[in-house]
This record gives C-alpha cells, sequence and structure tokens, in this order.
C-alpha cells in the first residue's frame, strides 16, 4: 500500500516542462552548429589572407637602416609581385637567404655613373645630368661602399639597386651584392601599414 502511494506521488512531466526542455536542446543545437560555421569561416578568411600575402602581396618587416629615413626599421610595408619595376620605384629582392630592401636605379642595358658626390647617373647613350632623387633628403648623397668598375653597365635580365642610405648601404655597388636578376625580385613596395601614424603609399 505505502509503495502504491510513492508510485502515485511521481507527477507526469508537464507539456510546459518539455517545451522548455526541448526549446533549450534547440538553442543548444544552434549555438553549436553558429560555432562550427564561424570558425570554418575565419579558417577559411585566415588561409586565404595567407595566400594572397604568399602569392601577390608579401608583408614585410623593415630590418636594418639601409633604406632610411624612407624606410626605417621596425616598419611593416606591402609589396605587390609581378608589378612593373621602374627606375627609382623602391623594392624586396631575394639575395640568398634574406630579403633586402633597395631601390631600383638602372635596368638591363643602362649605364651608371657615380660622381665623388654621390650623384648618380643612368643613361643609355649618353651622360647628361644626374637623375632626379626627391626621395633623398639634402646633403645625403654619398659615393658609398663601392668596388666595381664605373661607369658600368647593367646586365642582361638584371637591375641596379642602391639603398637610400647611401653612405652606409651595401647594394650593387659592391660585388658582394651585385646586380639583382629579375627572378629574384620579390615586388614593388607600395603601402607602409606600420606604424598607423605613417601609414600610407610608398615613394
Amino acid at each position: 500500500m505505502k509503495q502504491k502511494k510513492n508510485n502515485k506521488s511521481k507527477a507526469a512531466p508537464e507539456i510546459e516542462q518539455l517545451e522548455s526542455e526541448l526549446k533549450r536542446v534547440n538553442r543548444n543545437s544552434r549555438f553549436r552548429k553558429l560555432l562550427r560555421s564561424t570558425i570554418y569561416t575565419l579558417i577559411v578568411v585566415a588561409a586565404s589572407a595567407v595566400l594572397v600575402a604568399v602569392l601577390f602581396m608579401p608583408v614585410l618587416r623593415i630590418y636594418g637602416n639601409s633604406m632610411s629615413p624612407t624606410l626605417r626599421e621596425g616598419e611593416i610595408v606591402v609589396s605587390i609581385k609581378g608589378a612593373d619595376i621602374e627606375c627609382g620605384d623602391p623594392v624586396c629582392v631575394y639575395f640568398g637567404s634574406k630579403v633586402l630592401i633597395k631601390r631600383c636605379i638602372a635596368t638591363a642595358g643602362q649605364w651608371v655613373d657615380i660622381d665623388d658626390d654621390g650623384n648618380v647617373f643612368v643613361y643609355t647613350d649618353c651622360k647628361d645630368k644626374p637623375i632626379d632623387e626627391p626621395y633623398l633628403p639634402e646633403g645625403t648623397k654619398a659615393l658609398g661602399d663601392i668596388n666595381i668598375t664605373l661607369p658600368y653597365q647593367v646586365p642582361a635580365n638584371s637591375v641596379f639597386v642602391m639603398g637610400d642610405n647611401r653612405a652606409t648601404s651595401i647594394d650593387s655597388r659592391n660585388s658582394s651584392v651585385g646586380c639583382i636578376d629579375y627572378d629574384n625580385i620579390v615586388g614593388k613596395i607600395v603601402f607602409r601599414v606600420w606604424p598607423l601614424k605613417d601609414f600610407g603609399i610608398v615613394d
């Protein structure tokens, strides 16, 4: 008799309780689906960003001061692969296991000459006047570390590069670096993204 009384005391779940539990389960299921979808989306976006950075727009951090004051150590820049490289463009190039950032001064077939004051002449047939280099602050031109014979003709499929910090940069003026083969050009430097106060186009 006592047992029967206990059985009667166990009331069946109410409809409201069942509906509430069902809603909770559905909410949890939807949340898990949304979380999975968000994670998958973030992975795809991150992978796409890495792919773009590697294949088309490498992001580089500046080390050293060979391009100072145009680019300083610690700054972060973006380059574009496959861009047309012209004289005066800042470029990043492979040099052994390193990536160097310099400025394209002359292209294949052109002659390069530098006077004692650091004025650079680039010409094909006749030397007329120094090239215009507005990216160099007044008084910063220098002959630099040079051991090549001037005037110097840029070999086929190559570019002659120099750093903007002419007094200290080791570049095509020295045979330890020499001219850079076109195949070793990573890309053209186009934007500075860090520090934010200097965000913008790199000239």
